[in-house]
């Protein structure tokens, strides 16, 4: 796995962080060979998590696609950057100029 990609949300409570470990289990179950889950962390108004992948694209394709992901998507941000590396290739939204993990 050489990349990292990271699904960012907005957060402001703890049901937000409850539905991000929801989320991360049904991620986990359609991930199948395209990735596994690498963690999470929350704070600053957002939630993340990351997922180790050879395949950031199929894996973001993937993932979009789940019904859970549904409601999520207007306030989602996705980016991946190879392992090691600081500077992110942004996927989602389309426009979306600048993504940082606080």
């Amino acid at each position: 796995m050489k990349y990292q990609l990271i699904l960012q949300f907005p957060a402001s409570s703890l049901e937000d962080y409850d539905e991000m470990i929801e989320l991360e289990e049904a991620i986990i179950g359609h991930l199948a060979n395209l990735g596994y889950l690498d963690g999470h962390d929350a704070g600053s108004g957002e939630r993340n998590i990351f997922i180790l992948t050879d395949s950031p694209k199929a894996a973001f394709d993937r993932i979009r696609q789940m019904p859970s992901m549904r409601n999520a998507m207007p306030d989602l941000k996705v980016a991946y950057r190879e392992l090691g590396k600081d500077g992110f290739t942004i996927l989602h939204p389309a426009g979306l100029t600048r993504f940082a993990i606080a």
